[in-house]
């Protein structure tokens, strides 16, 4: 296991760098650059001192443009060549220096660390709330398989799971945020206005009263997934040879389903736990949208339309080491679940 580890380690280096090679060159072959908006602002700002003014200097404009694009260029260092700006870029990472954002004027690790703790408090929430309910709820569900409690359970699940993230979103302020008719919960923010003003105990019902409606956007898809795939799991493994030999012993249903049955279950759920790790930084746009919170999927977006370079390579390289070191996770896991599997 350890060499395998140690294999997985190295293969991570040009993984990573293939991740960061090919965004790199995308975003930079895109059209509409940091360059291209800056001119654009000056031009609309010059725009706007009135047609006369506009029409004097056309002709000294070209000249001007010239030298303030060449400007422009060195400034935001786009005066190199693409792979001489890249090999720059990785040597800069190694002292987690990711040069500063075109948008907010501050270092790139300075403006993900200020929406980062929205996204890491949801995704450690949605986490830790799917793997607690979804286990139990499908092993119930695999026990009592056909009967009602499957029926309904499964129909609930399905039906929420169809449901658009927009519209449930919608759905959860327009009913219960106070457009009309519940006033149970409030949005716009993670905290009240005299938040600081309360007891520990009271800041953290209000935290928790400010997350009951964007956690119920984060957790419907995967909820559902995960109970159905544990259901699934453990309907194939109860009907395996061992599990009705340890029934034709005697032994309790909890006891075959807990000690004998649940462990070769898990292993397909091991697979998701890599995924997971992703939900620290992707965050959703469409809940942190509709809630109007501050978090990474925000930032990921706005900086995609500004083309703010540096602020979407600092996420892509969160982003990869994030996901690569899931799936190694995620083997680790495989082999502590089932000693018979050997990676070598």
């Amino acid at each position: 296991m350890l060499i395998y580890v140690l294999r997985r380690l190295l293969l991570l280096v040009p993984t990573f760098f293939g991740i960061t090679l090919v965004t790199f060159v995308l975003i930079n072959l895109a059209p509409g650059g940091p360059v291209e908006q800056k001119l654009q602002a000056m031009r609309f700002g010059a725009a706007g001192g009135g047609s006369d003014s506009s029409s004097a200097n056309s002709k000294g404009d070209a000249a001007v443009s010239e030298e303030i694009i060449e400007a422009l260029k060195k400034q935001y260092g786009f005066d190199k060549p693409v792979h001489v700006r890249y090999f720059i870029w990785i040597k800069n990472i190694f002292r987690f220096d990711f040069g500063n954002s075109f948008t907010y004027e501050e270092p790139v690790t300075s403006v993900i660390a200020s929406k980062f703790p929205v996204s890491l408090q949801f995704g450690l929430a949605s986490l830790f709330l799917t793997y607690l309910i979804s286990i139990p709820l499908g092993i119930m569900k695999a026990r009592h398989a056909g009967s009602w409690f499957d029926r309904v359970t499964g129909l609930i699940l399905y039906g929420t799971y169809s449901v658009p993230t927009l519209v449930l979103g919608i759905f959860l302020i327009v009913f219960f945020a106070g457009s009309g008719y519940l006033n149970w919960f409030p949005i716009g923010s993670l905290r009240s206005d005299d938040y600081d003003s309360f007891t520990l105990m009271g800041k953290i019902g209000d935290r928790l009263w400010h997350f009951v409606l964007p956690l119920i956007c984060y957790l419907m898809g995967s909820f559902t997934q995960l109970t159905m795939l544990m259901r699934n799991s453990m309907l194939d493994v109860i009907k395996s040879d061992f599990v009705r030999t340890a029934k034709a012993k005697g032994l309790s249903d909890q006891k075959v389903i807990y000690k004998h049955a649940l462990r070769n279950a898990l292993i397909p759920i091991a697979t998701g736990l890599s995924g997971f790790f992703g939900v620290f930084l992707a965050g959703s746009l469409i809940v942190e949208q509709i809630f109007n919170l501050d978090g990474i999927g925000l930032l990921s977006y706005q900086s995609i339309l500004s083309r703010d370079y540096n602020v979407i390579m600092g996420l892509t390289f969160m982003s990869a080491l994030v996901l690569l070191f899931g799936r190694l996770f995620s083997d680790i896991v495989y082999v502590l679940i089932d000693p018979r599997i050997d990676f070598k």
